[in-house]
């Protein structure tokens, strides 16, 4: 079963596709019944229709090609609650041969263009600007929030906000001079406070269309053709804050307080609008709600180890102002994107909520003049070209399914929306307790992972007609606004088969290995951040212990006689990874990185967020071709080039004997045209990576024996270290973590154990 042209065809992907056909077997299967959704993904062949969708009375169901249809009666039956529904007036043509596209076998996915209930809005970008940088840093952001003016539509209304010791929102619509409205930026401002200071609470009650700023919020939200010129003068005669800072002491900065009159701004402003809120920051937040650390430089900014032992003062009051920001954004259906440049933690770990629960991005990077934050920040506005990521906005995500399966809950970049059905499980995992949720925002990458569970205990107490008891089915109906203003609604309906629960044979053949270790870690990470008391490690080694007990086929107490089906034999090597990655070991990790890294990982797809778990390793030489090779401390050759793609890295290895060459500048001379050729390679190669990525990757160019050879040895499983017997002049990795043989070697000794 390849289940990466099942995906390309439906954009779904479940962590198992043959389900045991009652809750108890379901429960022993050990790895949750999940299914990845990538609710906008480019399927280059599924049909646009410009019609809204048929639905069941009964449970809302959209019209798919599963359903039974009666062509004399004009009847169609749901095969979620197997209701008798009539087909509208003009469907009354409907034959055999003559089929409306959403009966098509082929078109399991479909999306439909509903009609616009009033004129498309324009979009809304709010600039929130840090100005408490150094001089350079502060030019870098100039050009390049000068250069995203012109790649915004004309139409695209904009805003801006400065923030330093207080926040000044610029009165883009006078354009007699710079004027600017000033909020205390130590003080916490109200939502009625921000409307009432800027005067346009009297203006909220006015009706106006959808997404139409109201005559007092023309002053702050501009159309960019009108303020094209004025808001170009503000941002070039940008100055770094001029209240000093004291020595020994952090600059003034109330990013809390900017991001919350933003979010109040845009609420009044751009009611009903595709609205982001871009925060561009470059320090800690020390002044005002939402600080993470004080001015002092005597105090050190919270590390894991302070919030796991609540030294950290200010971490929870933190999480709780940006919840309550995250509520209101939700309310409005805006959304958050932080852009975090700085060597130091400017508090993402505590604002992580706000981006998560709005479908925002985040991207962290060591300056405003690093590549990461340049071309990152480029393609998230980019409307056209190759480096668009498809953002879309205001979107609604639903499931719908059979009898016998229930929601538990999703994890992604989403919020519940309480929508309550008899389709909602009483077990919460994740976002759970409704069948629908919010999706403020949403690219071609975008991907939910919705939690599943059997209902029926036992197969007699199955709800669905005989006929019907060998397979069930899964709708998921997501509504979006696309750039131009045009509503769309994808319908994918999928169906997989039911089996008894003793089959494993059956069961094990339908199991997507890559989806199991990528739902593992989403909800291994979600746990450890809502669960006290949680051990990681314990859990997922318990989880691949259990799941090789009821799986493997082995003699009792003889781990030699130990093996897993072809469909489960890499996934202990993708736990024993996700052990050592970077979302499971927070040591040498900053709260800011690791949750940058788990907002990435829970809102990509399972490709992308298996290159996190596990990183893809290819090697280039003179004896051929490029080709994979083991992500393992051997693979490591003097006269080869490696080239790591972790996700957030891209590593270019040189071996020892390659850099004393490329040293020697022999690519230079025309008689070894293919020692240049082979160092182009691996450049091409990650070029190419970082051109379709997003956010875009750090790129590392190092070499063997390097200090920056640790961004590929700390990925490699350590098969020779300094405590083994590994031969004369092969690398070894200085570490005590035990390798992938040895992993092996536990888990099968402990499988076999009665």
């Amino acid at each position: 079963m390849d289940f990466n042209d099942i995906e390309a065809k439906e954009g779904v992907r479940l962590t198992w596709n043959v389900w045991p056909n009652n809750k108890v077997d379901a429960t022993k299967c050990v790895v949750p019944l999940a299914a990845f959704v990538t609710p906008a993904k480019k399927l280059p062949n599924m049909p646009v229709v410009p019609y809204e969708p048929v639905r069941c009375r009964s449970c809302a169901a959209v019209l798919n090609p599963y359903c039974r249809v009666d062509y004399v009666g004009k009847i169609w039956i749901c095969p979620f609650c197997y209701q008798r529904n009539h087909f509208p007036p003009h469907y009354a043509g409907i034959e055999e041969n003559n089929l409306p596209a959403e009966l098509f076998q082929n078109y399991t996915t479909i999306e439909y263009q509903l009609p616009a209930t009033s004129a498309p809005a324009p979009p809304v970008y709010m600039l929130v600007v840090d100005i408490c940088l150094a001089e350079d840093e502060l030019a870098e952001l100039k050009k390049s929030l000068l250069q995203a003016l012109s790649l915004l539509p004309e139409s695209a209304i904009v805003g801006l906000i400065t923030f330093g010791t207080h926040v000044q929102v610029h009165e883009l619509g006078f354009t007699e001079c710079s004027r600017s409205f000033i909020f205390r930026g130590s003080r916490e401002a109200g939502m009625q406070a921000i409307t009432d200071q800027l005067g346009l609470r009297a203006a909220q009650g006015q009706p106006r269309g959808a997404g139409a700023a109201p005559p007092a919020a023309n002053r702050f939200l501009v159309p960019l053709a009108e303020c094209e010129f004025q808001l170009s003068n503000v941002l070039e005669e940008l100055q770094p804050d001029a209240f000093p800072t004291a020595s020994e002491h952090r600059a003034s900065r109330c990013t809390g307080t900017a991001l919350q009159v933003a979010i109040g701004a845009l609420a009044a402003g751009a009611a009903g609008a595709a609205a982001r809120c871009l925060l561009f920051v470059g320090g800690p937040v020390t002044e005002g709600p939402g600080m993470i650390v004080s001015k002092s430089l005597e105090e050190a900014v919270r590390q894991h180890k302070d919030i796991t032992k609540e030294a950290a003062p200010f971490y929870k009051k933190g999480k709780k102002f940006y919840e309550g920001l995250a509520n209101e954004l939700v309310k409005s259906g805006h959304v958050v994107d932080i852009f975090a440049s700085a060597l130091d933690q400017v508090g993402l770990a505590e604002m992580k909520v706000t981006v998560e629960r709005t479908g925002g991005v985040a991207v962290l990077a060591e300056s405003f003049a690093h590549p990461v934050f340049k071309e990152s920040f480029k393609r998230l506005i980019s409307k056209d070209g190759e480096g668009a990521l498809g953002v879309a906005a205001r979107g609604t995500f639903e499931v719908i399914t059979s009898r016998d399966v229930k929601v538990n809950g999703v994890i992604g970049p989403c919020a519940p929306l309480d929508k309550k059905s008899p389709a909602v499980s009483e077990v919460q995992v994740g976002l759970g307790g409704t069948s629908a949720w919010r999706m403020c925002g949403l690219d071609a990458a975008t991907t939910m992972c919705v939690f599943l569970e059997v209902a029926a205990k036992d197969a007699k107490e199955s709800a669905a007609p005989q006929q019907q008891q060998q397979q069930f089915f899964l709708q998921f109906c997501t509504s979006r606004q696309l750039p131009d203003g045009e509503v769309r609604l994808r319908v994918v309906t999928v169906t997989r088969a039911w089996t008894d629960g003793a089959n494993l044979q059956h069961i094990t053949a339908g199991f997507d290995q890559e989806a199991a270790a990528v739902v593992l870690a989403r909800l291994a990470t979600f746990k450890m951040e809502f669960e006290e008391e949680f051990d990681p490690m314990r859990w997922l080694d318990r989880k691949l212990i259990n799941l090789a007990k009821r799986f493997g086929e082995y003699r009792k107490d003889d781990p030699q006689s130990f093996q897993l089906s072809p469909s489960m034999s890499i996934f202990p090597q993708f736990q024993f990874n996700l052990r050592r990655s970077q979302f499971i070991q927070v040591f040498n990790n900053s709260p800011d990185e690791t949750a940058h890294c788990r907002l990435t990982l829970h809102r990509e797809s399972v490709v992308n967020s298996l290159i996190m778990i596990q990183p893809m390793l290819l090697s280039y030489s003179f004896n051929g071709p490029p080709e994979p090779v083991l992500l393992d401390v051997q693979s490591i050759a003097a006269d080869r080039i490696l080239l790591l793609d972790s996700f957030f890295t891209v590593v270019i290895f040189h071996g020892v004997t390659v850099a004393q060459w490329r040293k020697a500048e022999y690519h230079k001379q025309a008689e070894h045209a293919a020692f240049a050729q082979l160092l182009q390679g691996p450049q091409q190669d990650a070029e190419g990576i970082i051109a379709e990525r997003f956010p875009v990757p750090r790129l590392v160019d190092c070499d063997q024996h390097g200090s920056q050879a640790r961004f590929l040895l700390t990925k490699l499983n350590p098969s020779a270290t300094y405590n083994s017997n590994s031969p004369a002049g092969t690398d070894i990795i200085y570490t005590d973590d035990v390798s992938l043989q040895v992993f092996m070697d536990h888990l099968k000794k402990l499988a076999v154990q009665d």
